[in-house]
């Protein structure tokens, strides 16, 4: 079976009986079979998979189908399905069973997608690699010796490699945005709010979205437009009216953009990246669009500032794991004390043991003030910083990342090296706005290069029409 870059594609192969929507699960889950050593699936759905594709499939002969049937999607280990296991990645919940579906997979479910499984991550969210998970790394499937990013990998694997369609990602400091550019696919982190947080694994919970991976701008638009929305279970859930995205990407219109000077100055940007980028700003302005540079002083504030905060919040919110309600409990028990301390050894891996006990320094009596409530001030400067901005512009663009995917186990010695991939993404968290990175190109190894848009909260539509036109010029 081919393969196919947008849902509109398949629905119509399948109004024309080319294919149906078994047919498609049966393709996908040989490419998982196949593809295994990538590592990309945790849990396959097979049996259901296939049992609700040929529901599905009887409901589209009838007229009665959901928008998005014949979507296959995948879900990152963060992300609850009913009745069936979510880990997030960590021994510490590795026989955990959820006793409810997040709202982002309810409202995917009844618009007649399809789930297929559960995908591969780094540990609660934490990581820029897929590395720092119990079950192993994610390996990209343009090189196998490369890294696919993280913390989303397997979920971008998953896409990368068609094992599905679709797949949910989460992203707090940009786990969506830097392993769809390192796989060289569609990668949107929505503004803060927008899609509901219930039935995610909280890392941490004021930087939190979940985002989407897709092949083409089409797709993202379409399930955004389903998922997102207000949701009476999470009470940070924004009210505001969902748009149709898909029906806006037809605009074409001139936009003032700005990029960022001290981004393409850092020692940290890699050639390649760096030419792509200078390449794209020159294609702008020939499509009409007025690129210029903008000064923000604030960029070597934002990944301590995004560290500082986040590791204060996973410490708070991982302090649930504690042996004694569920999960890992220890064997290795002599009191209270041992329980507890031995339970969560045994059940995290190094890299979140390093950030939960970095977060509870800073937010202990003695360094609050110093860390924590610094660092808040910090954050509020950056978003102010950058909603000027884009009060004046229509989009920031910024590289995706500052390298490339990098060898497997090149930066296991040093947490510091990892942390910097993070480094043109951390921007939008922090200011809780939307942005998308999108393919521009590949370097001297042929691994992709994506480029990072930016635009004002709930501008998604924008955001999407913009990107779409600026792939179709690639």
């Amino acid at each position: 079976m081919k393969s196919y870059h947008t849902l509109d594609e398949i629905q119509r192969d399948i109004r024309l009986e080319v294919t149906s929507c078994r047919a498609l699960v049966e393709h996908y889950l040989r490419n998982i079979k196949s593809h295994s050593e990538l590592n990309a699936f945790v849990e396959v759905y097979s049996a259901e998979a296939l049992q609700k594709a040929d529901i599905i499939d009887r409901k589209i002969k009838e007229n009665k189908a959901g928008k998005l049937a014949g979507l296959i999607f995948g879900i990152k280990d963060l992300i609850c399905y009913q009745d069936h296991k979510v880990s997030g990645a960590s021994k510490i919940l590795q026989n955990f069973e959820s006793q409810f579906s997040a709202t982002a997979v309810e409202k995917l479910l009844q618009e007649d997608a399809i789930l297929i499984g559960r995908q591969n991550c780094d540990e609660f969210g934490m990581g820029s690699s897929n590395e720092n998970s119990f079950y192993g790394p994610v390996k990209n499937a343009l090189d196998h010796n490369k890294v696919a990013g993280g913390s989303s990998g397997g979920s971008a694997v998953a896409v990368q490699a068609d094992m599905c369609q679709i797949s949910l990602g989460t992203d707090t400091g940009g786990s969506v945005r830097q392993p769809a550019a390192f796989c060289g696919i569609v990668g949107l982190k929505p503004t803060y709010s927008r899609i509901s947080r219930w039935g995610l694994l909280a890392y941490a919970s004021s930087f939190d979205s979940i985002g989407i991976f897709s092949k083409s701008i089409e797709d993202n638009a379409r399930v955004l437009e389903v998922i997102a929305g207000k949701d009476d279970k999470d009470s940070t859930s924004s009210s505001k009216a969902v748009p149709i995205y898909s029906q806006s990407l037809e605009q074409k219109n001139t936009y003032k953009v700005a990029y960022l000077q001290e981004a393409l100055d850092t020692e940290a940007l890699q050639p390649e990246i760096k030419a792509a980028f200078e390449n794209q700003i020159t294609e702008l302005q020939k499509a009409g669009h007025t690129v210029e540079a903008v000064n923000f002083p604030l960029l070597d504030y934002i990944l301590p500032t995004y560290y500082i905060l986040t590791t204060a919040e996973v410490s708070s919110n991982l302090s649930r794991y504690d042996g004694i309600r569920y999960g890992h409990r220890s064997s290795e028990v002599t009191n209270l004390e041992s329980l507890y301390k031995n339970s969560r050894t045994e059940g995290f891996e190094a890299e979140a043991r390093r950030r939960i006990m970095l977060g509870t320094f800073v937010l202990s009596a003695d360094y609050y003030d110093a860390y924590f409530t610094k660092a808040q001030k910090a954050r509020k400067l950056i978003k102010e910083a950058t909603e000027k901005i884009l009060s004046e512009y229509d989009f920031i663009i910024i590289p995706t990342t500052p390298t490339t995917a990098f060898d497997l186990g090149e930066h296991s010695k040093s947490p510091i090296e990892v942390y910097m991939a993070d480094l043109f993404t951390v921007q939008a968290s922090i200011s809780g706005l939307p942005a998308i990175s999108v393919p521009v190109g590949k370097d001297d190894n042929g691994m992709p290069i994506g480029l990072q848009i930016i635009s004002a909260a709930f501008q998604e539509a924008k955001l999407f029409a913009f990107s779409r036109n600026l792939i179709q010029n690639i």
